[in-house]
């Protein structure tokens, strides 16, 4: 981090070595470091020095001011520490163990992170959460969104908490979190009411393509709120269900059969494969076949849409990268806490997750998707605009 830092206020002066005053002096100098401060790290307590920079020009209302990136003013702990807290709460570490676990990780001088300190953290994030459900989106625009449910136990419930997730790809191609709601399954009910809710703070466009799982009050609401957008089933939830209705012995050749649907270089390739794996297998697991051709449609609409982004839209990823850590779906959390801190906790990990998501390769293609050209097995079709007279 020190090495950084000398790095930043190097390139600082550097950038303003042409700066000088009336009587020739360079108006940037250095001059000596501010007091020693401890940030908390993923690897302990490190202390740094920031250097000082003075400009001679005095108190001028252009005047130059060195803020490294690194280490902003007033930090105390590294980003990497703001996702570890919620991550560890959803492991059921409660705000008065804390400062116990927090030492255990990071040495038993853990300031700035004691329980009070967590208690103050929560209800921050709490304001940015409510702040988040209430933000304006009538100039948003998202071409792809991808949509789950995410799964956790809580504390005297009957039923699990299910919190819905939907994720939009922009027409920059940046991944950022839409839609986010508390719920107790993933009913038509739920998510009807959750994109009701986007559409009333202004998204009035609608997505052309979404992706999910198998989750029928998904697609029952997306169907009755956005009609206009196309479908595309998730190829990893749907290997997954027809593998299970397959005997172990067979399943690493039927998942083989099946990649050789999903990763066809065209649509025709793509049904013939799909065609042989039913001939295949239908004599003897025709649940599995028909758990597989009920959605054959969803399942190949990736291939109506640029080549650059199938491998972002033939799955669920985006979401389901995102909480691998915590065991979401069927593996669900042993932790206790209370609902409304779970969805807090979780709105939280997804915001620092959503810092290091990927943006969509072929980021050129997203303007054409918007304004409805027409793809076909990945490629753009470009109408011969000379036709011979009749």
């Amino acid at each position: 981090m020190s090495q950084a830092i000398e790095a930043e206020v190097t390139s600082f002066m550097a950038c303003h070595a042409q700066e000088q005053l009336e009587d020739g002096r360079a108006r940037l100098v250095r001059h000596g470091h501010l007091p020693e401060r401890e940030i908390q790290t993923g690897i302990g307590a490190v202390k740094i020095r920031q250097p000082r920079v003075r400009d001679r020009a005095g108190k001028t209302r252009d005047r130059l001011l060195f803020l490294p990136t690194v280490a902003p003013k007033y930090m105390r702990r590294s980003k990497s520490l703001d996702a570890l807290i919620p991550w560890l709460y959803l492991k059921g570490v409660s705000s008065g163990d804390f400062q116990a676990a927090l030492s255990a990780l990071l040495g038993p001088d853990a300031p700035n992170l004691s329980g009070d300190t967590i208690l103050r953290l929560r209800k921050v994030w709490q304001a940015e959460l409510s702040a988040f459900e209430r933000r304006d989106l009538s100039a948003q625009n998202y071409v792809y969104i991808w949509a789950d449910g995410v799964y956790f136990q809580a504390p005297m419930e009957q039923e699990s908490q299910c919190i819905l997730v939907i994720i939009g790809a922009t027409p920059e191609g940046k991944k950022e979190l839409v839609g986010f709601i508390d719920g107790y399954r993933e009913s038509m009910q739920s998510w009807s009411e959750l994109l009701l809710d986007l559409k009333a703070r202004g998204l009035k466009a609608p997505p052309k393509l979404a992706v999910g799982d198998g989750a029928l009050g998904f697609w029952a609401a997306l169907r009755k709120i956005f009609p206009q957008t196309k479908e595309q089933r998730c190829w990893v939830h749907k290997t997954a269900n027809v593998l299970n209705k397959m005997p172990k012995v067979l399943q690493a050749k039927a998942k083989a059969d099946l990649h050789q649907i999903w990763m066809a270089d065209n649509k025709a390739d793509a049904g013939k494969a799909f065609d042989l794996f039913c001939a295949k297998y239908e004599l003897k697991y025709d649940k599995a076949v028909a758990c597989l051709t009920k959605d054959r449609e969803a399942l190949l609409a990736f291939y109506d849409f640029p080549a650059e982004h199938w491998k972002h839209i033939r799955t669920t990823n985006p979401i389901e990268s995102t909480f691998a850590t915590v065991r979401h779906r069927t593996r669900r959390t042993k932790g206790c806490l209370k609902r409304n801190t779970a969805k807090v906790m979780v709105f939280k990990l997804i915001k620092e997750a959503e810092k290091r998501w990927l943006r969509l390769r072929g980021r050129n293609q997203l303007p054409k998707v918007i304004q409805g050209i027409t793809f076909k097995d990945g490629i753009e079709v470009i109408e011969t605009q000379n036709k011979n007279a009749a």
